[in-house]
């Protein structure tokens, strides 16, 4: 296969192609018995390159209307990394794989990206693929549908489409179902950090938020649905408080982009990105019922 300078130089110049990012590598692996390239990031701060479309797609984001997103190149497609990766030859599968991990620190080693396949390291049981969604303008990007259900019978969101995103913190609702998740779970809105805070008490009541993709519902647990109150106080809130990371995407739904899966959600489950077969995967990991925050 590829030596390790070489492929290094390979993935650079494919990335260079798509979008010209600059980025710190921290560690860059080339599996040699099953071909992917695994790249760990420090943090999620250190992550901005792959919020980007040019990095993992899909591939018509990099084609805006009217003015595109690369100049001179305004109303051509321009193939992401993955897309890259996979005609070069560097890996087998033109799909990418994500872990990340709650944290209760703002920098810490605990993400990786793996193109050309999954590590099967870091999920647990099997993967639950979904289709992308037809629905308009959540297929533009990473969309799928999906309901939310607060407990084990209270409809938060019915079926409907909304979008996967890496560069998203936290996990957005239309307001009507913002609003359901507000009134069930006691909370209220902070005027300081602009998210739900909750009294410890309404937090030892908290349910779980159950998301049905494809049949199979993903357990985002009490504890999951805090902002870690070890970084209340860098987003300006107080370090006794009780954040909640649901938050309202500004719209009531039926507007073809009815929630945002982001970070809070993504941090506890095993996320697959699969270009070739149109489809996005879940599956559980060592920390979706992790009590880390």
């Amino acid at each position: 296969m590829f030596p390790a300078s070489s492929l290094l130089t390979t993935l650079l110049l494919a990335l260079a192609v798509s979008a010209n990012p600059v980025f710190l590598v921290e560690r860059l692996f080339w599996n040699r018995r099953h071909p992917r390239v695994t790249l760990f990031w420090q943090s999620y701060a250190a992550l901005p390159f792959l919020t980007y479309a040019h990095s993992i797609g899909p591939v018509d984001l990099t084609k805006a209307t009217p003015t595109g997103t690369l100049s001179p190149a305004t109303s051509t497609l321009i193939p992401t990394v993955t897309d890259n990766a996979f005609s070069l030859g560097l890996v087998t599968a033109n799909q990418i794989g994500i872990s990340f991990e709650p944290t209760t620190t703002d920098e810490v080693l605990n993400g990786e990206i793996s193109w050309g396949g999954v590590d099967s390291s870091k999920y647990t049981g099997s993967i639950t693929y979904a289709s992308l969604t037809s629905t308009s303008p959540a297929s533009l990007y990473w969309g799928i549908n999906q309901s939310i259900r607060y407990g084990s019978s209270t409809s938060i969101l019915s079926s409907t489409a909304g979008i996967v995103d890496t560069g998203t913190t936290l996990v957005y609702i239309a307001t009507d179902a913002y609003n359901r998740y507000r009134s069930a779970t006691g909370a209220v809105l902070d005027s300081t950090t602009g998210l739900l805070r909750i009294t410890s008490s309404q937090f030892s009541s908290l349910q779980s938020l159950f998301f049905t993709i494809n049949g199979v519902a993903f357990e985002l647990t009490a504890n999951a649905q805090l902002w870690p109150r070890s970084l209340n106080t860098a987003i300006g809130g107080s370090a006794s408080n009780i954040y909640l990371v649901v938050a309202d995407i500004g719209s009531n739904t039926g507007s073809g982009l009815d929630f945002i899966n982001g970070y809070a959600f993504l941090e506890r489950f095993y996320t697959v990105f699969d270009t070739a077969n149109k489809r996005i995967g879940f599956a559980t990991t060592p920390f979706t019922t992790a009590t880390t925050n």
